[in-house]
């Protein structure tokens, strides 16, 4: 599995940006997806996660109501949509993809693969 994560890049505060991740893989819809994000100096956190089916929607508290994720398993592709970006938003952006839930899925143990990165920068 490869996840090519797009989409990042400098923009102000209280502006938008949608990340997309886009998955070689044969069955995208096996998987359930996240978005994790990582700011310097700090450990890498849970943003948001989506179902296979995309009925089930999980985000962290500092992201509710602004950010939204999505994917189109014809395109085997997972996007999150940003709104309202505060410069505490400034971080890479990863997206991730796990294969067997385990249960915890706001840990970054719980995913089986990652992409390589996006940086999102807020400037105030």
């Amino acid at each position: 599995v490869q996840l090519q994560a797009s989409g990042g890049g400098l923009v102000q505060a209280g502006g938008s940006l949608r990340l997309s991740c886009a998955a070689s893989v044969r069955t995208f819809s096996n998987y359930n997806m996240g978005w994790f994000r990582q700011a310097p100096g700090k450990e890498r956190e849970f943003v948001a996660r989506i179902g296979w089916r995309a009925s089930n929607t999980y985000y962290a508290d500092s992201v509710k109501g602004r950010f939204t994720i999505s994917r189109d398993n014809a395109k085997k592709t997972v996007y999150l949509q940003m709104n309202s970006l505060k410069p505490e938003d400034t971080a890479v952006y990863y997206c991730a993809a796990d294969e067997y839930y385990r249960g915890n899925y706001d840990l970054v143990d719980e995913y089986d693969y990652w992409g390589q990165g996006t940086q999102v920068t807020v400037s105030s």
